[in-house]
């Protein structure tokens, strides 16, 4: 079976990334204060963007799946993917998929004027920022996080995961991957070294083909999981988004080399958001031990 996205489902794509765009544009992207270390700005409390989320919220990505009696657009996990894809894509900070999900929960959530934390799994994040925190995140202590731009404390017993929060944070992951890979192409194609661009030598034309391989692999998956959303699948999607994001962000650094590692670049604040995002609720070992019960069921 071939699946073709809808022209609203394109329309929408396209509302959420030009908003985003905008907005990254401006500077904002991935860093709330401009880009830089701290002598250029950058700020190691990071804010959410509350201009921003208003403009996720009017543009209905936290109210995307709510009934139109309620509210919402009354759509589906397949748009909720399409629309968190381009949000990871965009490198966009804020505690996104608990905020999606308590919308019709939570008074404000929908419209992007709350912004909303929960435990997901054993961390919760932007516990500090939240107007509100949903129950399963007390007594949660602060961490230093590898993503200076993703605050996030540990939280004592870990709290059940939605199976929608596992995939969206798969979406968010796929988007890293995408964003990355192009990255690792542009300059392939631009970065000239013994008078040829770097792209012409067998090296790094292999790592951004198995970067490519990789995305469209989770992308194929996380599509399909989120037509059936079944756990099984998601779990499947969630691996797969989780090892495209991470090892295409390291190998796009490599093709980037010692450059990617400036805050000029946005290299390693994808690899960074991913690291975090892995250890997410549903990732890793959860996931991969829901497979294996799986696989194990239909042997026995």
């Amino acid at each position: 079976m071939r699946f073709q996205l809808t022209d609203e489902q394109k329309a929408l794509r396209a509302a959420v990334r030009d908003v985003v765009g905008r907005w990254s544009a401006a500077g904002a992207w991935g860093l709330v204060a401009p880009r830089g270390g701290a002598a250029h700005g950058y700020s190691p409390a990071p804010l959410v963007d509350r201009g921003l989320w208003l403009a996720l919220g009017e543009l209905g990505v936290f109210s995307l799946r709510l009934p139109e009696a309620e509210g919402g657009a009354g759509l589906g996990l397949p748009e909720a993917v399409l629309v968190f894809e381009e949000l990871g894509w965009a490198l966009v900070p804020g505690p996104l998929v608990a905020t999606h999900l308590a919308a019709g929960v939570v008074p404000g959530a929908a419209t992007g004027e709350a912004v909303v934390a929960a435990a997901d799994g054993s961390l919760v994040e932007w516990l500090g920022e939240a107007d509100v925190v949903m129950p399963g995140a007390e007594g949660a202590v602060a961490m230093r996080s590898v993503d200076p731009l993703t605050p996030v404390h540990r939280v004592p017993a870990p709290a059940r995961v939605e199976p929608v929060a596992v995939l969206l944070t798969a979406a968010e992951q796929l988007g890293t991957a995408g964003r990355v890979c192009a990255l690792a192409v542009q300059h392939a194609r631009t970065r000239e070294q013994f008078g040829q661009p770097i792209g012409a030598f067998q090296a790094v034309k292999h790592l951004c083909a198995q970067s490519l391989v990789r995305v469209e692999v989770a992308r194929a998956a996380v599509y399909a999981a989120a037509v059936t959303g079944d756990v099984v699948d998601i779990a499947a999607a969630r691996l797969l988004a989780d090892e495209a994001a991470v090892r295409g962000a390291r190998d796009c650094l490599q093709v980037h080399g010692g450059m990617g590692f400036t805050w000029e670049s946005e290299v390693h604040l994808h690899l960074k958001r991913a690291w975090v995002r892995a250890r997410r609720g549903g990732g890793g070992t959860e996931s991969e031990e829901l497979l294996a019960a799986d696989l194990a069921g239909r042997a026995g």
